[in-house]
């Protein structure tokens, strides 16, 4: 929507603001009752539910059906999860089946989110007692803030494998940092999915650079293995510096996490010969592939335990009963 004259009226302005998206007393407020009802009559406005109107006709844009969510819910009403991390510019493939809002604690669900066209995305409305400002972002439409927005799309995910790449996107992408996602999780300690926020940011925070690095961290503090260093920098023989996936420096062991584009063959290329400069200098390297992390983790730590074993680790001793 192109952005209005100097001279444009104050309407014009709130069209443009809200990307062509009033609720109806708004509407009415500027032109009056009947250039409404004229200009819904001839299809130069369409009504997409009893209290929002978008001032052109035709199919709506991600923007302007973030608009429709918020102002059909309502007074102190604001994008959230998943919606408001994407308006903030999260990157990124998700199973989204709704528009998330939050609103107040005592709110009501309004009656006009029922009555939204069919082939418009769902509304879900969420209530909360606990919205400082902090967590709040003045936008269009107004949002969570990026923080917060993570957190709540992590605990409205349809899964766990979801939220946890949600929160390590959103720290990779630099939209946020992982301090910020714990300050927000230390507002909402009965929040949900609330320690695995607190481990993925954690994982992230300690240098996992991937959703496949950090299901390697989680497999060894699960398995109670050692946690290795994640993304050591070193220099190989020809003075190029390189980054280890994970390392053991106490017992000269690095493993890789192959993710796919390690089956380019340039890509394939420099991996072993990268991996041979480790070989000669004296270390022992294991590479796993991302999928074998999630799919078998009883082999992946077998082996690393066999591997530190041999190398003179000691695991710790069974609990007795």
């Amino acid at each position: 929507m192109p952005v209005p004259a100097d001279s444009a009226s104050p309407f014009e302005w709130l069209v443009f603001e809200q990307a062509g998206v009033l609720t109806y007393r708004q509407a009415v407020a500027a032109v009056g009752p009947g250039v409404v009802r004229h200009r819904l009559a001839s299809n130069r406005w369409q009504r997409v539910s009893v209290g929002v109107l978008v001032t052109r006709p035709g199919p709506l844009g991600v923007e302007q059906q973030a608009w429709v969510a918020v102002l059909a819910a309502g007074r102190g009403a604001l994008l959230a999860g998943l919606a408001a991390a994407a308006a903030g510019g999260l990157r990124g493939s998700w199973k989204r089946t709704a528009v998330d809002v939050l609103v107040p604690g005592e709110r009501k669900s309004p009656d006009l989110l029922r009555r939204l066209p069919h082939e418009l995305p769902a509304v879900k409305v969420h209530r909360t007692s606990t919205l400082p400002e902090v967590d709040r972002q003045r936008a269009r439409p107004d949002r969570t803030s990026m923080a917060r927005s993570v957190v709540d799309a992590a605990a409205w995910a349809p899964s766990d494998d979801e939220a946890r790449a949600v929160v390590a996107a959103a720290c990779q992408q630099g939209r946020v940092l992982p301090e910020e996602l714990l300050a927000v999780v230390d507002r909402l300690p009965r929040a949900r999915r609330r320690r695995l926020v607190l481990t993925t940011a954690t994982d992230v925070a300690g240098g996992a650079g991937s959703l496949a690095e950090i299901d390697f961290v989680r497999l060894c503090r699960v398995r109670r293995l050692p946690r290795p260093d994640l993304q050591r920098r070193r220099t190989d023989a020809s003075g190029r510096t390189r980054y280890l996936d994970a390392y053991w420096e106490a017992f000269g062991i690095h493993a890789e996490v192959d993710g796919g584009h390690h089956t380019e063959i340039r890509q394939w290329e420099a991996d072993m010969a990268r991996h041979n400069d480790l070989w000669i200098a004296g270390d022992l390297v294991l590479r796993f592939p991302a999928s074998q992390i999630r799919s078998n983790p009883e082999t992946v730590a077998s082996q690393l335990l066999r591997a530190l074993i041999s190398r003179g680790y000691t695991p710790p001793k069974e609990r007795s009963r």
